[in-house]
């Protein structure tokens, strides 16, 4: 197994955020689990001729603050965490969580406090990462609570995220080059449209593109990875979407969500379960009942729901619409605390039409 994780590490340093001599390389992890992989990718930066930092969280600490902290605090954003946005040129985050339902019964209004108080963090790392004096992914490393909320064993959830990030293969890299060709070309394509429509399910939404432009990910910001996207006009967005599958954030779920858009604004938000949470989280700033991005995933190595929005997102055949920030990579000027994709399976009769023509049914492109 430790040959799995160098490979996994030697991904993640050499082609998604490609460290070079002399780079400050912030390492992340929620817990202690993944310790495996921490070393390798600590060993892997060293190699490189980084300098590379740990930061190592303790499961449970977020769900202590947010359940004793004070207005002031929450508002807080400690000095030595802005330092690391404004000095690292490298951040590798890796998702290794004890329990993905440590949050679930959190008060949503501190939560959405608190976001708004990070934010600005945020906001510095994409732009940043768009003007390249940084580079970012995000990972996971596979746990028990991983896989019970995927519904497998912890091997099949092994197996299952090391094909998913083509670690199976003796080239990943040469792989996710393949990928990111195939969806350049489809980038392309949509680059020169202007108005996209999806269609489906309790679904007839239209987006304003023009001038906007459609990135590739293959492997670069998320690992796994695999989708297209861009962030739409701020006020273009019309009609009414649903979302059937799961919709998880901050191990809060709210469960067939639908949605209604006026000039970009999200006016009317319904879900079967969560409701409540899923306002909450809509009503954090002046701009999460806006768009933020829409995708398309293309991942067809990931086709069933895991509860992992890393993951989730990547589903071949779907495709996901933020609320809250957008990508200013992307010309998106949309700013906000919240960026929660929202998950739609096509492989049901979906369509997505761009300038009227269909370039998109049951989850397969036709271009």
């Amino acid at each position: 197994m430790n040959k799995l994780w160098e490979k996994y590490a030697k991904v993640l340093v050499d082609y998604s955020v490609k460290v070079q001599k002399g780079e400050l390389t912030i390492i992340r992890t929620d817990s202690y689990l993944s310790q495996p992989l921490i070393k390798e990718i600590y060993k892997q930066v060293l190699l490189k001729g980084g300098y590379p930092v740990v930061r190592t969280g303790v499961e449970g600490l977020n769900e202590i603050f947010i359940k004793n902290a004070s207005d002031e605090q929450l508002e807080y954003v400690d000095p030595m965490t802005e330092l690391e946005y404004e000095k690292a040129k490298n951040l590798i985050s890796i998702g290794a969580p004890l329990n993905v339902k440590n949050m679930a019964r959190s008060d949503s209004k501190k939560m959405a406090k608190r976001s708004g108080a990070m934010k600005h963090l945020s906001e510095k790392m994409l732009k940043r990462s768009a003007d390249g004096d940084l580079n970012w992914v995000i990972a996971d490393f596979p746990t028990q609570a991983l896989a019970q909320e995927a519904k497998m064993s912890l091997d099949e959830y092994t197996e299952f995220l090391i094909k998913a990030c083509y670690l199976h293969l003796d080239d990943p890299v040469a792989k996710w080059q393949e990928i990111g060709e195939k969806q350049e070309k489809t980038a392309k394509f949509l680059n020169n449209k202007s108005t996209i429509r999806i269609t489906g399910e309790k679904t007839d939404i239209t987006f304003n593109v023009k001038g906007r432009i459609w990135k590739s990910c293959a492997g670069e910001y998320n690992f796994p990875d695999g989708e297209v996207y861009t962030s739409p006009v701020e006020n273009s967005a019309n009609g009414q979407i649903y979302f059937d599958f799961p919709q998880i954030y901050r191990g809060n779920e709210a469960q067939k969500v639908l949605l209604t858009l006026k000039e970009g604004k999200i006016i009317d938000a319904k879900a079967e379960k969560g409701e409540e949470f899923l306002i909450s989280m809509l009503d954090m700033d002046e701009g999460s009942r806006f768009v933020g991005e829409i995708a398309i995933g293309t991942n067809d190595m990931i086709q069933d729901v895991t509860g992992n929005i890393l993951f989730d997102e990547k589903i071949g055949g779907s495709i996901h619409m933020a609320a809250g920030a957008s990508y200013p990579d992307t010309g998106g000027k949309n700013v906000s605390g919240l960026h929660w994709d929202l998950i739609k399976n096509m492989k049901n009769g979906g369509k997505i039409y761009a300038d009227n023509e269909l370039i998109y049914e049951n989850g397969k492109f036709l271009i």
